[in-house]
């Protein structure tokens, strides 16, 4: 059984030395993603792929927040699973060990979380959609001043949130599929408002103690 930890920074001019000793150090095994944004998701970031290759079943692994487990509710809730299901605990810096048992929960909840974010944007696309179609017949022109439904050259950034979030897509996945380009899925990942992962792990573990 070995204990290991995984440190993720945005950018290359920052360290991962703040989250090592907040972990508390002497690990078996350590793994680095620098300079790599929470946009991507986990599975597609190289240390963290290596993780997953490396670590056994009856490993612990250390990290400094949630959300270094992935870019949204989705993610996190994927990367946990592959973990547990590998019989590995995952120990989250301010929230505890997640494994199996109780750990169930918290995935629970996390699905939870998942399911109502994209609910949340299916409704916004259906809503848009609607809107458009109810503007085009009444005065020949969408809410948007289109003249038409069809998808622009950029595509619609909520429906390439959703399928990317749906899929599980890699930023390359998702540009092929909608016919743009990297930067343009990475642009609306970013200005996307991303759900507070940590927020919603933190108010979990006030309700737990309670």
């Amino acid at each position: 059984m070995s204990r290991i930890a995984y440190y993720r920074v945005s950018t290359r001019d920052q360290s991962v030395d703040a989250q090592r000793t907040a972990l508390g150090g002497a690990f078996d095994r350590e793994f680095t993603d620098e300079g790599v944004s929470g946009a991507m998701l986990a599975a597609d970031r190289p240390g963290f792929a290596a993780m997953l290759d490396y670590v056994r079943e009856g490993d612990t692994l250390s990290v400094y927040a949630v959300d270094r487990l992935g870019r949204d509710a989705i993610d996190v809730q994927a990367s946990v699973r592959r973990l547990i299901e590998k019989g590995v605990a995952v120990d989250i810096l301010g929230l505890g060990p997640i494994a199996k048992g109780a750990g169930e929960l918290i995935l629970a909840v996390l699905a939870q979380v998942a399911q109502m974010e994209r609910d949340r944007i299916k409704d916004r696309c259906d809503a848009g959609r609607a809107a458009a179609r109810h503007s085009l017949a009444a005065n020949g022109k969408t809410h948007r001043g289109k003249s038409g439904l069809g998808r622009s050259k950029a595509a619609d950034p909520e429906q390439v949130v959703t399928w990317r979030s749906t899929n599980l897509a890699s930023v390359a996945e998702t540009a092929a599929h909608f016919g743009i380009s990297a930067s343009t899925v990475k642009r609306y990942w970013q200005s996307r408002r991303a759900l507070s992962i940590v927020s919603a792990g933190q108010g979990l573990q006030g309700a737990i103690s309670q």
